[in-house]
């Protein structure tokens, strides 16, 4: 199909370097650009709030817990995640309160916007969740925005998602715009939502994971970004629904922009410490993010197919919300929040389902996922990567050449222009890994037992009997004798040994590994790592080459 021809515009674009990159962009001519017009009520903003049915958690509020339904909820959290129970006595078309802005009722917005696809994955998600966001969606979207809701079902086994979900979709409620796909086997949210955008008939795709309820007038704001630039990614601002009570609330640190660490973790970094860099003018505009979170973002379908949809070669779940990332802005585009779009999201108590085998010894499907990203698009900066994970290095991850080839051909930006230009905000709260002096298990020479955190992110830690799994016996002691467990650091007091978040770290200690006397000490103190195989507990205390109990090793993961 032939497409028509655009015409292009110049956009000014803030650099880090100050100075100022111009890149040609896709707009439409007679597309208007969003404009706040202060006191005079917004094109799309509904004249009158919705109002909901009257019963437990409506309006966002809470659904407390009743003591007698306690193994109901147990169990509940097993198989969903999330407290299913409570979720069961909230009304389907429950109103949310509305923490937009108050700048956000006043924005006008393109009369002609194109209309979307929502694309919902599921796999064995529970009723009243996965129908609440199918409900909310129609309930707080201009219809005339609306085309379709898509449902992709990823191979479930619960009975309420066969017949009965092919039944409901079909109550008039939902205007024949409801079309429910079903995957032959087990493909994972980032094949399925490939699906998903194969099979949508409308211009802009939007995607929301199976537990969301979308906050009034959601859809305009993350439609018009597009309409404005079709290389545009958004992301609407993420609320939390709490996964015990289903209270509604925004997130504790306010807007923010997404970075990462080199562990391939999103973060969040408040606009504030941007907004003057940006040029920002109001409270409420959309604003440059480098990352997003990965489970709620809209952009333009054929534009998604032009980036190369995911890479197929990522498994269930892991790193795509990086590689489009990276993608949008390294091939040209751009990715955005929108303030004014707010969607609540149900983050869950534990993954219920299991993933599969990767095929490959030591490597999830999630780290091998990790791994095609990094080679793919971070350049040298890969190495960072594999600096927290060295049990990675040289393990196989796959044919990357079609990727490879797809970067080469359409995305002229290099890893770093990205981190210097996009990015300098990761850079800072997530400076670059220094070498390790050693990784993995500390393990006691003189005992089956291994330093463990005994799952404490602050406070005294101890031993426990060596599982060999990483988790909390693995431990990473850096170039400039800093010992970590993941994002906590490890710091004397007096004889204990304690944890604290790195980023609280005030502890001058050093410490240093000494392989050949199986000793890991402060110098600069004469101390060692101690430990009592009868309490199983750790300590430091001065330096003795003959004291077993000082003695240990670290044993790099296979």
């Amino acid at each position: 199909m032939m497409l028509p021809a655009i015409p292009l515009a110049t956009l000014h674009v803030w650099s880090a370097s100050n100075q100022i990159y111009f890149f040609k962009f896709v707009v439409h001519n007679d597309i208007e650009m969003p404009v706040l017009k202060n006191g005079v009520i917004g094109n799309y903003e509904p004249l009158v709030p919705r109002k909901g049915p009257f019963g437990p958690g409506e309006g966002g509020k809470k659904v407390l817990r009743i003591p007698a339904e306690e193994e109901k909820y147990k169990q509940s959290y097993k198989e969903y995640g999330f407290n299913m129970i409570n979720s069961d006595k909230i009304s389907l078309d429950r109103t949310v309160p509305d923490l937009r802005d108050s700048e956000c009722k006043y924005w006008h917005y393109p009369t002609k916007l194109p209309a979307s696809s929502v694309i919902i994955v599921f796999h064995n998600e529970g009723w009243s969740t996965l129908m609440r966001t199918v409900h909310s969606v129609f309930n707080e979207s201009p219809p005339e925005l609306l085309q379709e809701v898509v449902m992709v079902d990823d191979f479930s086994s619960k009975e309420h998602l066969q017949q009965q979900l092919d039944d409901y979709i079909k109550r008039p409620f939902f205007k024949n715009k409801v079309r429910l796909f079903r995957n032959a086997k087990r493909e994972g949210l980032i094949r399925s939502r490939i699906t998903g955008a194969e099979h949508a008939r409308a211009q802009i795709l939007i995607f929301l994971d199976a537990h969301c309820e979308c906050n009034p007038n959601w859809l305009p704001p993350l439609v018009s970004e597009i309409a404005v630039n079709r290389t545009t990614v958004v992301c609407p601002t993420v609320d939390s629904v709490d996964a015990d009570t289903y209270e509604y609330h925004p997130q504790g640190d306010g807007l923010c922009r997404g970075i990462f660490n080199w562990d391939f973790w999103y973060k969040r970094v408040s606009i504030e410490e941007s907004r003057e860099r940006l040029g920002l003018k109001h409270r409420s505009e959309a604003y440059a993010s480098p990352v997003m979170a990965g489970g709620l973002f809209g952009l333009d379908r054929s534009y998604f197919f032009e980036l190369g949809a995911y890479d197929p070669g990522l498994e269930i779940w892991g790193g795509e919300n990086m590689e489009i990332s990276f993608k949008a802005w390294m091939c040209g585009g751009s990715l955005k929040f929108v303030p004014c779009s707010r969607v609540g999201h149900i983050y869950r108590h534990g993954v219920p389902y299991t993933y599969p085998d990767s095929g490959v010894k030591g490597v999830s499907v999630v780290h091998m996922n990790y791994m095609r990203v990094a080679e793919v698009w971070m350049d040298e900066y890969k190495e960072y990567f594999y600096t927290l994970r060295p049990e990675l290095r040289g393990k196989p991850f796959g044919d990357i050449s079609e990727q490879v080839e797809f970067r080469r051909k359409h995305c002229p930006k290099s890893f770093k222009w990205f981190m210097e230009e996009v990015a300098p905000d990761s850079m800072k709260h997530w400076p670059p890994p220094l070498p390790n002096q050693g990784y993995g298990e500390i393990r006691a020479i003189s005992s089956d037992l291994c330093m463990d955190t005994l799952g404490h992110q602050n406070g005294e830690i101890g031993m426990y009997y060596c599982h060999g799994m990483g988790g909390n016996q693995r431990f990473r002691l850096d170039g400039n004798g800093v010992l970590y467990s993941n994002e906590n650091c490890l710091y004397p007091q007096g004889e204990k040994l304690k944890i604290t978040e790195c980023k609280a770290f005030t502890s001058t200690a050093k410490w240093t590994f000494n392989e050949s006397k199986e000793q890991l000490s402060i110098p600069t103190r004469n101390m060692c790592l101690d430990h009592d195989s009868g309490t199983k507990t750790l300590k430091l205390s001065e330096c003795n080459i003959h004291k077993e109990s000082q003695h240990f090793r670290i044993n790099s993961p296979e």
